[in-house]
């Protein structure tokens, strides 16, 4: 998954250090942000979308979504088709964590199965099944 740049200057020799002071710092913001969405949207989820890199569908124009708890996979996908305006004869595909969740799994199942650390939930998606594997709900 792609997360924030660090843009803040890191004072260390060591690179590698200084990487993994670069991601602890962010992963904390995304922790803090998704914790008071959570808290002050509690019916929601906190999800963050984005196309397949050299996928052939367009690119979406928003990248985070507050969907609600009882939102089927399916209709998420239908809100992700009408953002992206892909005609109806376009296959789309989602992806969390290179699992193809099925279409009638809530996305709180998917969310309490499948969020990151940070608690928010990562979904890709494609104009091809480009992973292929199944998720058992």
């Amino acid at each position: 998954m792609r997360h924030e740049n660090c843009w803040q200057p890191v004072q260390s020799t060591n690179t590698q250090s200084a990487t993994k002071h670069c991601y602890l710092s962010i992963l904390e913001k995304r922790k803090e942000e998704s914790m008071r969405i959570r808290s002050k949207f509690q019916d929601r989820i906190p999800v963050i979308c984005e196309r397949v890199e050299d996928s052939d569908i367009p690119n979406i124009d928003k990248r985070k979504y507050l969907v609600p708890s009882d939102l089927t996979v399916g209709q998420f996908v239908y809100v992700i088709r009408r953002r992206i305006h892909l005609p109806s004869e376009k296959a789309i595909f989602i992806f969390v964590k290179d699992i193809l969740p099925p279409t009638t799994a809530l996305m709180s199942t998917i969310y309490d199965q499948y969020k990151d650390e940070d608690g928010f939930l990562y979904i890709v998606y494609s104009g091809e099944n480009t992973f292929g594997e199944l998720c058992q709900v």
